[in-house]
């Protein structure tokens, strides 16, 4: 069972995430708290192995502090960041201070669940429309990446590849035809001058996109 603890200034907000994370079966919500002062008093206690942090709360601790201070507080915890930002250099800040993962409020309900889950299994989680701009910053004046090459679709089914994701649950997950997304492999492939999963990954440990595993 994957251990979550909310830290958002909005109880509706975090009413609802708990109800969206609790209906998956495998994660369970240990505790709340409404801003980064009260979540590092009772953190610890409510032993988490994941925490999804509100950056943008008004007053107090704010979420980037939070997260810096939880992470050296309990260096095992995996930290989410959940914002209502999209541009950079939030992206960049919180990896620099240790979150591990970042999304958006508008995100999806499954891909917030498929975001917990991935950083558990020690993989960073990127909202999938920010990746591509996520990476490209991380770059930025350090020469281009190839990646830069791919469509933001194509960049999805890259990330969902990368993941361990089969054909057909691709296919599932995108509402795609299993021969649309081997096009889309293909394609892949071919911008990104690789003919296996396994350069491609090698590739994307190479340019940043994903991260050994610890």
């Amino acid at each position: 069972m994957i251990r979550v603890f909310l830290v958002d200034d909005h109880e509706l907000v975090r009413t609802g995430i708990r109800r969206i994370l609790e209906q998956t079966g495998d994660i369970v919500v240990v505790g709340e708290a409404a801003d980064g002062d009260a979540a590092l008093k009772v953190v610890k206690n409510a032993n988490p192995h994941v925490v999804l942090m509100d950056i943008s709360m008004p007053g107090g601790m704010g979420g980037i502090e939070a997260t810096r201070r939880l992470v050296r507080l309990m260096p095992g915890v995996k930290v989410v960041a959940l914002t209502v930002m999209d541009e950079d250099p939030f992206p960049l800040r919180l990896r620099e201070v240790g979150a591990v993962g970042y999304l958006t409020k508008g995100c999806p309900a499954n891909e917030m669940i498929d975001a917990v889950r991935a950083v558990m299994r020690g993989q960073p989680y990127v909202d999938l429309a920010l990746a591509r701009k996520h990476m490209l910053a991380d770059w930025q004046g350090m020469g281009a990446t190839p990646f830069a090459e791919l469509s933001s679709r194509e960049m999805q089914v890259a990330l969902m590849i990368l993941d361990g994701r089969r054909t057909q649950e691709i296919s599932g997950t995108l509402s795609l035809s299993p021969k649309t997304v081997s096009t889309y492999r293909q394609r892949i492939y071919e911008k990104l001058d690789v003919k296996t999963d396994v350069e491609l990954t090698r590739l994307a440990y190479r340019f940043g996109l994903i991260h050994d595993q610890e």
